[in-house]
């Protein structure tokens, strides 16, 4: 391992992230009463028309002082720095009673900049009202500025934890020719040479693995969260289950439901499953039982395990466990 070593984040589990939107009163109190999904985002920005940004604000503040959270992160994402809604949100946010406010999201970070900016604003409110919780940023990364620029905005803050991909801006953004949010496209595609009887095959392709891959390196290398943003069909859940999954393999703790009906994917898909579990804990016994005889590596069906197949099984077993698994629930 490098000398140089990523500081520690607060542990929170973020299988599961529900999007809700300000302005609707009646979702704040459904949200608030879900007790299976990890996080939720109280919304202010994109899902709040312009001429409800205040009412909105008032309701997300009035939710986070009067309803009961659960155990459940609960962050505020506001308006962005170029708005001018973005400071009375922040402002009114911490000057209020929010303390049960964890994070705060930030949209289209496009600098370091921005962050510096906002922690700025956030330490001055925290230290004059005597706040004793200190918040927590949560990052999108929705526009080319933003990936160009992800890992110095990783790294501009201590408050970091997360970042976040937003794919539809990301695709306004980079002018990319697509209308979902989310989801494949049939011509992100590659057709095949023939084989010997002429056939050939389209293979499609997934245009957003670079995103997401980049943006999970930056995550990693500054210890933030890395979580794959909305998939637009909630009436597809196979699709859901599929994009979820590849952002799961690729490192991704967790995505974003954008309706209840995805927080049970969510937290199965980006859980280890039972098979998963047992062989990551029969890696550590393997690797434990080598280790009293003096031996650096060991064999286990068949296959080569060493120090970097230890460090693969716990951290397996530490998402398993943050999920409130436990070994003899495995059978």
């Amino acid at each position: 391992m490098s000398f140089t070593q990523a500081p520690e984040k607060p542990a929170r589990l973020n299988r599961s992230e529900l999007a809700v939107p300000g302005s609707n009163p009646r979702f704040l109190e459904k949200a608030a009463a879900n007790n299976d999904v990890d996080a939720v985002f109280l919304d202010l920005e994109d899902a709040v028309a312009i001429e409800a940004k205040e009412e909105a604000r008032k309701n997300v503040i009035e939710a986070l002082g009067d309803l009961d959270w659960g155990e459940k992160t609960v962050s505020v994402r506001i308006n962005g720095l170029d708005t001018p809604y973005m400071y009375r949100d922040v402002v009114d946010l911490l000057e209020a009673r929010t303390d049960r406010l964890d994070l705060i999201m930030i949209p289209k970070v496009g600098t370091a900049s921005d962050i510096y900016a906002l922690d700025m604003l956030v330490t001055q409110i925290e230290t004059a009202m005597g706040r004793k919780k200190r918040i927590g940023f949560e990052m999108i990364i929705e526009t080319a500025i933003g990936m160009m620029n992800i890992d110095t905005i990783a790294g501009a803050s201590p408050r970091n934890e997360s970042l976040h991909f937003g794919v539809a801006d990301y695709a306004a953004s980079t002018k990319a020719d697509t209308t979902q949010i989310g989801g494949p496209n049939p011509r992100y595609s590659v057709l095949t040479d023939p084989d010997a009887d002429g056939r050939r095959e389209v293979h499609w392709n997934d245009m957003w693995h670079y995103a997401i891959n980049r943006m999970v390196v930056a995550a990693r290398a500054h210890g933030l969260r890395p979580i794959d943003g909305p998939f637009g069909d909630f009436s597809d859940p196979d699709g859901f289950t599929f994009h979820a999954n590849r952002a799961m393999v690729l490192g991704c703790e967790g995505k974003w439901a954008i309706h209840p009906s995805q927080i049970p994917l969510c937290n199965k898909l980006f859980s280890p499953s039972n098979d998963e579990m047992k062989k990551a804990y029969a890696i550590l016994d393997a690797m434990a039982a080598a280790r009293a005889k003096g031996q650096g590596a060991a064999a286990l069906d068949g296959k080569l395990i060493d120090l970097a197949s230890i460090r693969q099984a716990e951290t397996m077993v530490a998402k398993f466990e943050a999920g409130g698994g436990a070994r003899d629930q495995l059978g």
